[in-house]
């Protein structure tokens, strides 16, 4: 076994260590992950955008109509998660109410909510805030808004669950995006690249499925 090898699997032997090849745009603008093993495009896709999203964060304002507007320009596969920091008193429970109408209504609903939230982020103060704007809302669209929103605690448990996906990659703030292939990550930190950086995977994603096909056939 040569050494270049034998080192390569002990790399991939350590935990934390990255099993995909990964980059930032900009270059050398990346954070230090622990686990990035789930930062892939899902089976049968060759480019997707992960996000990890905070209702109350303002670049997660900015970011939100840029992403939305790349994901339908280029018909990929988006994967968000909510990762509502500690230091907000209210993005966990927009999460949660943004989980009952994706549940309840429609996705569709749940992402135009997501976007009315962001445009009046700053008319948002207080947990009190967020449920007269949520009631104003639910009015507004005919819909009625329930007593209790998560009485079971489904869409509370599933929020937790996203906030520990992201606590396993080892985030630290929002909003953390990527654009992923089956092989490569990239963490867009600079959102007027999005476009760019999708342009460059899916450039790079047909090569790289042809290369692994010829050897798949040795």
């Amino acid at each position: 076994m040569t050494r270049i090898v034998l080192a390569a699997l002990l790399l991939l032997a350590i935990p934390g260590v990255p099993a995909f090849a990964q980059s930032a745009a900009p270059p050398n603008s990346g954070d230090s992950f622990k686990d990035t093993s789930t930062l892939h495009a899902p089976a049968g896709a060759r480019v997707a955008v992960i996000e990890y999203e905070d209702l109350e964060c303002p670049a997660c304002a900015h970011a939100f109509p840029i992403v939305q507007q790349a994901i339908a320009h280029y018909n990929i596969p988006y994967i968000r998660h909510d990762f509502p920091l500690p230091q907000h008193i209210w993005s966990f429970d927009a999460a949660v109410t943004a989980r009952y109408i994706q549940d309840k209504i429609n996705p569709k609903s749940a992402e135009d909510f997501r976007g009315a939230v962001f445009a009046n982020q700053t008319a948002i103060a207080s947990k009190e805030d967020l449920e007269n704007f949520t009631r104003s809302y639910f009015q507004k669209h005919g819909w009625q808004m329930p007593f209790v929103m998560d009485p079971t605690g489904q869409f509370k448990r599933e929020v937790i669950t996203d906030r520990s996906l992201g606590e396993r990659v080892g985030l630290s703030h929002t909003p953390s995006i990527f654009v992923v292939t089956a092989h490569h990550w990239t963490q867009v930190t600079d959102v007027s690249l999005l476009y760019q950086t999708i342009d460059t995977a899916l450039a790079e994603a047909p090569a790289a499925t042809k290369t692994v096909a010829r050897r798949t056939h040795r």
